[in-house]
């Protein structure tokens, strides 16, 4: 860390961006909390709403500014971005956010050149990769969110079939952070049995009907933006904790696995893209990815999620 006190700074002050520092301060892993959002007024009364808190958590100051905030932060959190319009493609999205972030990127490095950038902003896996080439960071230094809440909610819903803590569920689910992801059945595990294996000690085996069942929970799992968005507008809290975990485990140095988004390179013949894997993740960023051992489906479907980022990337002017 650059020093004492460790810094994280957000930019944007949306659902997810405030939803983060809200959960970040009562997490008390960071002494400094900056608010960034082109939107001064909207960034200085989140700030001011927090602060009227401060006397029931963790001493904490939490404070708007311009970029110029990003001096010294340990982490600067990107959240701000277009979303999706009725009509509008996927690749439209696409091409409007990276032109955001071909503004938002060199105002950032221009008061923090060793930063950690991690990337929220839809579509994540495209805007991590685009941030790397635009920063000229090397690739540890910036993340991307990825699937680490879509394997959160594959593990809650496989806690809530198999009736055990999720904290007890191993499994993850990789690739694109949208429509290609897909889930490592052939390495999940509970309690540390295979689930293959575990399925036959449950009381309800009898009667599941295995292979429907866990087909619909991940076509649950992949939906489940979409479901919400559907109800209440918006997805925050969920992503604000899984963006807590992250943060905690590089200010921490904890190195966690976690399936974060990152550059992969040489892993089942795919190269130059970021997806999500199993990572590493410490005080250096992304230390590594982990090259698990997939089934040849689950391989087919990985590239194929490559495939699908690679043709939008080709679009973008970088």
């Amino acid at each position: 860390m650059k020093n004492s006190k460790p810094k994280v700074t957000i930019i944007g002050a949306g659902n997810v961006g405030s939803t983060f520092a809200f959960a970040l301060m009562i997490r008390g892993i960071a002494r400094e909390i900056v608010i960034v959002d082109r939107n001064a007024e909207k960034a200085k009364g989140e700030c001011m709403d927090l602060n009227h808190g401060m006397s029931f958590t963790h001493p904490t100051e939490v404070y708007s500014a311009g970029y110029e905030g990003c001096k010294e932060s340990d982490i600067v959190v990107i959240t701000a971005g277009a979303k999706q319009k009725p009509g509008q493609t996927r690749i439209d999205l696409v091409r409007t956010n990276a032109d955001i972030f071909k503004e938002i990127i060199p105002e950032v490095l221009k008061y923090a050149k060793d930063v950690i950038i991690i990337v929220v902003t839809n579509p994540v896996d495209i805007l991590a990769y685009v941030t790397m080439k635009i920063s000229g960071l090397p690739s540890n230094k910036v993340i991307g969110s990825g699937t680490v809440l879509d394997t959160s909610r594959f593990r809650y819903l496989i806690s809530q079939h198999c009736e055990v803590d999720p904290r007890n569920v191993h499994a993850y689910i990789i690739g694109e952070h949208g429509d290609t992801e897909l889930p490592v059945w052939s390495n999940a595990s509970i309690g540390g049995m295979q689930i293959n294996k575990y399925c036959p000690t449950c009381k309800n085996f009898s009667h599941c009907k295995r292979e429907e069942e866990l087909g619909k929970l991940f076509e649950e799992v992949k939906n489940a933006a979409y479901k919400i968005i559907e109800t209440k507008g918006a997805t925050y809290y969920a992503i604000a904790l899984a963006l807590v975990r992250i943060v905690e485990t590089i200010l921490r140095d904890e190195n966690s696995v976690l399936p974060v988004s990152t550059l992969i390179e040489d892993y089942y013949d795919v190269d130059d893209v970021y997806l999500s894997l199993p990572s590493k993740v410490n005080k250096k960023g992304v230390e590594q990815f982990l090259r698990i051992e997939l089934s040849a489906q689950e391989q087919e479907l990985f590239s194929k999620s490559a495939d699908s980022l690679k043709k939008i990337i080709k679009g973008i002017k970088l």
